[in-house]
């Protein structure tokens, strides 16, 4: 397998150098479109809820991603505590909207990401690292130097901010980001971002430069690329169909999309009638028809069972 794209860069010093970068924008903090403007540095906080440590509420080897990542050894997920998003209806809430953890600085992040590899996982899978891409990269810095060589995943809400996205570029092997939704209204109503839409729309197509489509080797692991994960909702909340078009006339028809049906009212979400309940049956076949209708060839709707190792 060849040596994933970070390795590189820590050789010649430049992830050394975009981490540095990173790090000096935690003082008047814009890592993402929130820009709440925080000194992050000094110890204030904003959206996020985290300061300038990552804090690590779980990491260990996970068997329910999607195949081409979990395989037979397991994803090696580290989740992040604290969020920048915010979702009503979150199924983590208890992580995302949380600083409760273990505080990481580098080298302790580094030994996580290290240990994983040691478990035999597949690759190392940052999920919701959008707040702490600085301190996430310097830890990847320090562990690539101690022989790191998983495959990187970026597992993100798709809330990010373009220019730290472009500061990834040689970095990250494999995005794997949120298409939450297609309405701004909507957006603002569940999450407090009417600007998701455009937000969402504009990373997506800068990951996807960087990386293309999700290339899968002969043993059905991911090699590098980009998955997309929609969350369908009740009463097409999320806006499936304007997603689904968006990825297949501007990202390509060829996108790994996995059309997740495992919405239930989380957190706050009971506060919203039309958010209330589970997703029928009818409205998973809705979904998966209107990615269909435009093209799109590799569909993951989450039937495991035809994936064979």
């Amino acid at each position: 397998m060849p040596e994933p794209r970070y390795v590189e860069l820590h050789r010649t010093g430049e992830l050394t150098r975009r981490a540095d970068a990173l790090r000096a924008r935690l003082a008047d903090c814009d890592l993402c479109p929130r820009r709440c403007r925080v000194d992050r540095l000094s110890g204030e906080v904003g959206e996020c809820g985290i300061g300038d440590l990552a804090v690590v509420a779980s990491a260990a080897p996970h068997h329910g991603e999607e195949v081409p990542l979990s395989g037979r050894q397991g994803s090696g997920t580290v989740f992040f505590s604290g969020c920048n998003l915010g979702c009503s209806f979150c199924q983590n809430d208890d992580i995302s909207q949380s600083d409760e953890g273990h505080l990481a600085e580098p080298q302790k992040l580094a030994a996580i990401y290290l240990r994983l590899q040691e478990l035999e996982c597949h690759n190392l899978n940052l999920v919701t690292p959008t707040h702490v891409v600085p301190m996430a990269i310097e830890a990847l810095d320090v562990a690539a130097g101690l022989g790191l060589r998983l495959p990187l995943v970026f597992n993100t809400g798709g809330y990010d901010d373009l220019e730290v996205i472009r500061a990834l570029a040689g970095v990250v092997d494999i995005y794997m980001p949120d298409a939450k939704f297609g309405d701004p209204e909507v957006a603002d109503r569940f999450c407090g971002a009417p600007d998701y839409p455009e937000v969402n729309r504009a990373v997506l197509r800068e990951m996807h430069r960087q990386v293309g489509d999700l290339v899968i080797g002969d043993d059905g692991l991911a090699r590098g690329g980009l998955l997309v994960r929609h969350l369908v909702m009740p009463e097409d909340q999320a806006g499936t169909a304007a997603v689904m078009e968006f990825i297949a006339r501007e990202l390509s028809p060829e996108t790994y999309v996995n059309l997740m049906d495992q919405y239930r009212p989380c957190a706050g979400a009971g506060r919203f009638p039309e958010i209330s309940r589970r997703v029928t049956t009818a409205e998973m076949d809705e979904a998966r028809q209107a990615a269909r209708l435009v093209g799109i060839t590799r569909l993951d709707d989450q039937d495991r069972l035809r994936w064979v190792f």
